[in-house]
């Protein structure tokens, strides 16, 4: 992540999820409380079916002899009496994402254009493409363009390749924006909990090629998208956000397609901007999300 300067006091972002139980919330107040720390937002939820409590708690402290190492290490005492997994960050820190797209590329742009505009607390570090049709879009923002061809025969090297690009960049999101290369259960999993995707919401209804085009024949009357975390089991990770947009008789084909590129974009932007900022809790093959 990198960070951008803090203001006259810093500010955090502390996410918990831990096996429910009394006096969660009074040991994470007590524990800001004697850290000079004042709440800023603070939402939770309580799983009373699987007994498990998720959090996610902004704050800002005023003594400045607080450090981020400092409170982390303080505060471990206090997730290891409960148990919990929990994750402490700069407020103002910002993703490092790497975009994948093949040929399609609104997703793409609606993203690079909402990162240039501070929309989206991520800093692209990079645009990964199977094809070079997106690189002159890419240089447009600034933002380098690797071209990582996956052939039949080649597809273990480009995966590796992408996997040292991770590594080598710094990576901490990757984001497949309308990438249409299934990822290898290898490449899934190494990328578990950080790598989002998006598809449209005709899934499994209208598979393969031109599925806008099917869909078109069928006359249906809603157009969807559905963003969620990777997985080996393909298009069925964990759902981050999902939304439709409703459609009629008096739409082209062409127009169908691009109703369903916008709803994609939106859907898709917000589960990239709640995810980097530590607003998406896993919680098994599901999320929690505060919005």
């Amino acid at each position: 992540m990198s960070l951008e300067p803090a203001g006259s006091n810093p500010e955090y972002v502390l996410t918990i999820v831990c096996p429910d139980r009394p006096g969660i919330v009074f040991a994470v107040s007590g524990f800001l409380v004697q850290h000079s720390a004042n709440i800023l937002e603070s939402q939770q939820f309580d799983d009373q079916l699987e007994d498990r409590f998720f959090m996610r708690v902004r704050f800002e402290v005023y003594d400045a002899r607080q450090t981020l190492e400092g409170l982390r290490e303080t505060f471990d005492v206090v997730a290891r009496t409960y148990s919990m997994s929990w994750h402490l960050w700069p407020a103002e820190a910002r993703y490092r994402t790497l975009i994948m797209a093949s040929r399609f590329g609104h997703c793409l742009n609606d993203l690079l254009y909402r990162q240039s505009t501070g929309a989206l607390q991520i800093e692209v570090a990079g645009v990964v493409s199977n094809h070079p049709d997106l690189e002159p879009l890419a240089k447009t923002y600034g933002v380098p363009f690797h071209h990582v061809p996956v052939t039949e025969q080649g597809k273990a090297d480009a995966e590796a390749e992408l996997l040292d690009l991770v590594g080598t960049l710094d990576v901490d999101l990757v984001v497949l924006a309308r990438y249409m290369q299934v990822l290898s259960d290898e490449v899934c999993l190494a990328l578990e909990g950080r790598a989002i995707n998006i598809h449209h919401s005709f899934l499994p209804s209208f598979k393969g090629a031109r599925p806008y085009q099917q869909a078109f024949d069928r006359g249906v009357k809603l157009v969807g998208a559905t963003a969620h975390y990777v997985t080996p089991e393909l298009d069925e990770g964990p759902i981050i956000e999902q939304d439709v947009v409703r459609v009629d008789h008096t739409l082209s084909a062409p127009e169908l397609v691009a109703a369903g590129r916008d709803v994609e974009c939106q859907v898709l932007s917000r589960a990239v901007r709640w995810h980097a900022e530590s607003r998406v809790l896993l919680h098994g093959g599901r999320t929690v999300v505060f919005r």
